[in-house]
């Protein structure tokens, strides 16, 4: 498989800009056979959650970085005081480098 040019890395990142965080990830894991995940959901940090995917067949990374919004519940379902925190996490940024030994 060829490397990615900066053509081509910037019509993958238009693609998954546009996408869930769940269909990006299945989308980047279908896409390269050699491709690795680096690490899932790291706080590097405060409020931000990064993926990164070593796609190493086309000579790129793509890190996908998700915002974490926690919300509080106040009341459950019988009508009792009970406090439940919830994560919502969307897709905030969407980045796409090539690796060093992909000079296109």
């Amino acid at each position: 498989m060829a490397f990615l040019n900066q053509a081509e890395r910037e019509k993958l990142l238009n693609d998954l800009r546009t996408m869930k965080f769940n269909r990006a990830k299945g989308k980047l894991r279908r896409l390269d056979p050699k491709g690795k995940l680096a690490y899932f959901r790291n706080a590097q940090e405060s409020g931000k959650l990064s993926t990164r995917f070593e796609l190493h067949g086309m000579g790129t990374v793509v890190t996908l970085i998700e915002s974490n919004k926690d919300t509080v519940t106040a009341t459950d379902a019988a009508g009792a005081n009970a406090t439940r925190w919830k994560s919502e996490l969307t897709l905030l940024e969407v980045v796409v480098e090539p690796m060093p030994e992909n000079r296109t």
